[in-house]
């Protein structure tokens, strides 16, 4: 069998009520050289027996289990490191993609030689019904555009390693996907699918639901991660905060 192309990334911690829904996703992919590694973050729910269900019958999807909960970064990261593929993805274990996810988001990579893809997704309720938002990307991201909001889903992202090399989130609870972009955009802009190729789940009392709660984790990001004066960092903050309110109105 050649190597995988695309290696999915998909932390797993209690999600027994939509893992499947997020495995049949990319079971339906219309681009079919990928591998899925699951990584288990000590779960308390059925979500491990589900998975190796779907393991019997695809060699492609893999577990891990990690021996005591450690967040959603080292998840992640102990992924990427397993990853046999050229390609990074990442979908949480309660997000859907569109059955031409992937076809469409390499085949943009390869043809324009991109290093670093998002795209546009939907939002969905806790229940799995689509809603009328739709985040649409920036054609194109730069780092110091980055710094003001994280601009780029999780579910949406793919890097290429054979030009960047294996790069891993900071070890922090929250917003290390959005330490992840900041470090990619350091090397290379990012660049902007304007399709809707992914589902968000917002999931009832979840932190990302309640935006000013991520305000704290954004304020450890620029200080202690990106290494940002205190000047700049309440910058950035100021302007998260007003965005968030003009969102609100």
């Amino acid at each position: 069998m050649k190597p995988y192309s695309v290696s999915i990334i998909t932390p797993l911690y209690n999600s027994e009520n939509f893992i499947s829904k997020t495995i049949e996703s990319v079971l339906a992919q219309s681009y079919e050289n990928w591998e899925m590694l699951i990584i288990d973050d000590c779960s308390n729910d059925n979500g491990v027996k589900i998975v190796k269900k779907y393991q019997e019958n695809n060699d492609n999807i893999k577990l891990v289990q990690l021996s005591k909960n450690s967040g959603a970064a080292v998840a992640r990261n102990e992924g990427i490191k397993l990853a046999k593929g050229r390609y990074i993805a990442f979908l949480d274990s309660d997000d859907l993609w569109h059955p031409e996810k992937l076809k469409k988001q390499i085949s943009f990579m390869k043809k324009s030689d991109h290093a670093f893809t998002y795209t546009n997704y939907q939002k969905m309720s806790n229940s799995g019904n689509l809603t009328d938002v739709i985040v649409k990307s920036p054609p194109r991201l730069n780092y110091k555009k980055a710094l003001h909001t994280n601009y780029i889903g999780c579910l949406t992202a793919i890097y290429d390693t054979e030009k960047l090399g294996k790069l891993y989130m900071p070890k922090i609870r929250k917003r290390q996907d959005y330490g992840l972009w900041l470090k990619i955009l350091k090397k290379v802009d990012g660049h902007g699918l304007n399709e809707n190729l992914a589902y968000y789940r917002v999931r009832d009392n979840s932190v990302s639901a309640n935006k000013f709660k991520l305000i704290k984790y954004n304020w450890r990001l620029y200080r202690d991660i990106e290494n940002l004066s205190m000047l700049k960092s309440s910058y950035y903050i100021f302007y998260t905060i007003m965005i968030k309110l003009l969102k609100l109105k």
